[in-house]
């Protein structure tokens, strides 16, 4: 019905033939349907989910006695199965505009987290009075190396907090789905009404899935059952 009121979406609703609905127990079994579907079968409409992307994000390692962000390939890392991750970027470049981001609110320096060179002098930023000076000494490097950490709290990419999968369980009355999950990836679902609903094993992290479940997952509002418990 949104689609149907959207001004901007009137054209693609005027070439619209036939409107079909399928029912779900529960908002968080629609959603990984939705992001299922698109990608499955790549709606012209839906470019944005139906993407699926190679992601990249950040992982801190001491680099010259303090801590630095490194950018690398998410699909190296096991993204969502291992802890010390911060941010999903879609790009090498995504992930530096973040960082500067966070460097401007947070007065961090641009060269100890990897984005200039550091000259004798220090860093561009100790120049114009927006870093402390951590790169000359004038800063401990300690405390840049905290607030770093505090700047990247917010982006940290949680890993998976099961020893193995889980059903996530959806009741409406007497209706009952349960969608098996495991390291963030959807497996499958299953339906007092219909049955098993077999879905592609998603073989890579997809961060859609991941956007979807971790806020019911790790702030526990979602009913969760262990398999095999």
């Amino acid at each position: 019905m949104a689609h149907m009121r959207a001004e901007d979406e009137r054209e693609m609703m005027s070439q619209t033939l036939q409107v079909d609905c399928i029912e779900t127990a529960g908002e968080i079994g629609a959603l990984m349907l939705e992001s299922h579907m698109i990608k499955s079968l790549n709606p012209i409409f839906n470019v944005r989910l139906r993407r699926l992307r190679k992601l990249c994000t950040l992982q801190v390692d001491e680099v010259g006695g303090g801590l630095m962000p490194i950018i690398v390939s998410g699909s190296d890392l096991g993204l969502g199965q291992v802890d010390g991750l911060y941010g999903l970027f879609s790009s090498v470049h995504s992930a530096q505009s973040k960082l500067r981001e966070l460097s401007d609110q947070h007065r961090l320096c641009l060269g100890l987290i990897g984005l200039e060179k550091i000259s004798k002098r220090g860093c561009f930023g100790l120049q114009v009075k927006t870093c402390l000076g951590a790169c000359v000494g004038l800063e401990p490097r300690e405390q840049h190396d905290q607030r770093l950490m505090t700047a990247l709290a917010d982006l940290k990419v949680h890993a998976w907090p099961f020893p193995g999968a889980i059903d996530l369980v959806e009741q409406n009355d007497s209706w009952i789905q349960r969608h098996r999950i495991q390291d963030w990836r959807y497996l499958s679902t299953s339906c007092s009404k219909a049955g098993n609903l077999k879905v592609s094993v998603q073989q890579s992290f997809d961060l859609d899935t991941y956007k979807i479940l971790v806020k019911p997952i790790m702030l526990g509002t979602a009913r969760m059952e262990l398999v095999g418990v």
